[in-house]
């Protein structure tokens, strides 16, 4: 009983996924709503540097010339814990790994005993007829293994998404999180990243591309009735996880 109150309610959290676009399109989460799929970077217990205040915009007297980062020529690069800054994500990855071994191996033995002592003399009269001690012993092995893999995947991504810094560390680099949802008909393309920057590799358009992100978490998936038609259904996803042939 237990083990099928357990199964049912596996089954039920999956299906809770799919009613959520239950004859309508995906729900879309809120603007600002905490991220559950990728997980947190920082550790809890990092101390928090308080962001400083803006610089501000001073004016001297008799000069039309402003200071500071709203300025014609001001540094507009993320800095502070709640700015933004764009990540550009361009990815071209092809990896290709064949393997094959092959082992083989032959093995052959044997004994005869023609003449011991007046033996076979003997022995054609106990042994069956045909059988003799010539030979007495004859054994003959042969094995042969053969084993061959190969991978080949290809992955193509480019995007650009808008991230905002969550905390400032302690050496000074930011931590960035950033998501964007787009939904067509009844599907729904979510993407995610997050990671941990340097703020000398952000350009001065404010840009940093993913390769300069590090412990990056990118997702690019989605849901919807098109997602759920590219899945094997739950009850053959059970059957896989407990079939042992």
């Amino acid at each position: 009983m237990r083990a099928g109150g357990v199964l049912l309610v596996g089954l039920l959290a999956g299906c809770a996924g799919q009613l959520d676009h239950l004859g309508k399109p995906p729900s879309m989460t809120a603007s600002g709503a905490r991220d559950r799929t990728v997980p947190d970077l920082a550790p809890e217990r990092v101390a928090m540097i308080p962001p400083p205040p803006p610089p501000p915009d001073t004016v001297s007297t008799g000069s039309l010339w402003r200071a500071g980062p709203t300025s014609l020529f001001g540094d507009r690069r993320a800095r502070r814990r709640g700015d933004i800054l764009t990540v550009v994500i361009e990815i071209d990855d092809r990896g290709e790994i064949s393997n094959e071994t092959r082992r083989s191996r032959s093995g052959s033995e044997g004994l005869s005993v023609p003449a011991l002592l007046g033996l076979p003399s003997v022995a054609s009269t106990v042994l069956p007829r045909g059988a003799g001690l010539d030979p007495a012993i004859s054994a003959e092995s042969d094995s042969d293994s053969r084993g061959e893999g190969s991978v080949d995947r290809e992955e193509e991504i480019t995007l650009r998404i808008a991230a905002t810094v969550q905390q400032v560390l302690p050496n000074g680099h930011l931590v960035i999180r950033g998501s964007q949802e787009l939904r067509v008909n009844f599907e729904l393309r979510d993407v995610q990243v997050s990671g941990i920057i340097r703020p000398e590799d952000i350009s001065r358009k404010n840009q940093i591309t993913a390769e300069k992100i590090a412990d990056a978490r990118i997702v690019y998936g989605g849901r919807g009735q098109i997602t759920d038609l590219q899945q094997p259904r739950y009850g053959q996803q059970i059957v896989d996880l407990i079939a042992p042939f």
